[in-house]
């Protein structure tokens, strides 16, 4: 992310071997890295080698993880993504059009990468040649786009600017003439969009004497201050904000600027329901547990309709509420909203995944702190087998849960003794 794409690929290209030999080739953190690395190596410059990576990775992805995983839609994605660059877009067009009523069905048709990939498919149909065919499905996209992220949002506005320019393409630049008048309008004409929608018109209208202008102005303005192309609330600049003050520990800042992300994009948006998760955290580590879990109980409700009921982010938020709900010293209900979400996880990601793992961890040790110790022993004793397969005997959360079951076997050893021999 600080720009050294190549020295990314290298250094998980050293990691890999070990992930493969400590964790296992099938391990879902073995598998992420090497979705890193073919990422990677695309970003460096070599899309036929991470297009070739990531079509292995997919093979084992369906394998282990299941066709509609999250992890395999999203290498299935960038797999797409990558044939395009490069250089085979028909390809790339036809691998999203088998991804995209996967997405529609399993992420729903308002998720971020199922807008995102129906994009891709248009402007992959255009590049693959057919203009008018893009133009007519971006069409299509855009007022979804506007209802689901707001019109203002840089997909948004991309979806605007690309509708236009395969317009241009198809031979109608009033498309992009009325575009840049609005945008000039709106924003000034020398803001990054008019300027980018300027050049836009100025190629398909095949003045390059038209474009000099605004295209050394467009270089001059993608140097490197972002918070001056856009304004201080324009969405990437809020979470380059926020992450600022995360990096920086300023805690009162990182909430200000969360305030400002759930303010500017709306309580629905994809990126607010982040913010409002990490603001529902804050709360709970402030010493509010209660507003905690009322807190991740409203978002519940926002992510199940934005996201779906079984998409990663919604199971996280059911894990924080019985988390929280624990904390705040309702071990009973914790345990009851744990094994809900557990029979959700088998269903979703798989029995020996490590969200599974970790909710079955979180049921055992509220189990005992609910009163049941033998359940808590019963429960660790079935987990710490399914951990050492699965993880490995030397994993650290093979480890913990190893510890925890020896921490309850002596408290149930204690509990089991008469009280005379107690005392002594």
């Amino acid at each position: 992310m600080a720009g050294d794409a190549a020295g990314a690929a290298a250094a998980f290209e050293e990691l890999l071997p070990d992930q493969e030999r400590v964790m296992g080739p099938d391990h879902p953190d073995t598998l992420t890295a090497r979705h890193e690395l073919a990422r990677w190596q695309g970003m460096a410059g070599d899309a036929a080698g991470a297009a070739a990576a990531l079509e292995e990775l997919l093979a084992d992805q369906e394998r282990v993880l299941d066709p509609d995983h999250f992890h395999t839609l999203v290498t299935r994605y960038n797999l797409a993504d990558m044939r395009g660059v490069a250089g085979d877009v028909a390809g790339a067009a036809a691998a999203f059009e088998e991804l995209l009523p996967d997405q529609e069905r399993v992420m729903g048709p308002d998720h971020p990468n199922t807008l995102n990939a129906r994009g891709c498919l248009a402007n992959s149909r255009g590049m693959a040649g057919d203009a008018a065919g893009a133009a007519a499905a971006l069409e299509e996209l855009l007022p979804d786009q506007e209802r689901v992220m707001g019109p203002d949002h840089p997909d948004t506005l991309n979806t605007e600017f690309n509708l236009a320019w395969w317009r241009g393409a198809a031979g109608d630049t009033a498309a992009l003439e009325e575009l840049l008048a609005d945008r000039a309008r709106a924003l000034g004409p020398d803001h990054l969009h008019t300027l980018i929608a300027h050049v836009g018109l100025a190629h398909w209208r095949g003045d390059a004497q038209d474009a000099t202008g605004p295209a050394a102005a467009l270089k001059e303005l993608l140097a490197p201050d972002p918070a001056r192309l856009s304004g201080p609330d324009l969405p990437d600049n809020l979470n380059a904000r926020n992450e600022l003050a995360r990096l920086r520990s300023d805690a009162a800042a990182w909430k200000k600027q969360l305030v400002d992300q759930v303010r500017v994009l709306g309580p629905g948006h994809p990126r607010a329901l982040v913010a409002r998760h990490e603001l529902a955290e804050l709360r709970g580590k402030a010493g509010d547990a209660a507003g905690a879990v009322a807190a991740f109980q409203e978002l519940l409700a926002d992510r199940t309709r934005v996201l779906g009921p079984d998409h990663p982010d919604t199971l996280l938020t059911r894990y924080e509420i019985a988390g929280w709900r624990a904390t705040a010293g309702d071990a009973a209900g914790a345990v009851a909203a744990f094994q809900e979400l557990l029979a959700a996880e088998v269903r979703v990601l798989g029995p020996d995944h490590p969200d599974t793992l970790m909710t079955r961890y979180e049921i055992a040790g509220w189990r005992g702190e609910a009163g049941d110790g033998a359940g808590a022993l019963a429960a660790f004793r079935e987990l710490l087998i399914d951990q050492m397969r699965v993880l490995g005997p030397d994993h650290p959360k093979t480890l913990s849960t190893r510890r925890a079951l020896t921490e309850w076997q002596m408290q149930q050893s204690l509990m089991d003794q008469p009280i005379d021999e107690q005392d002594r």
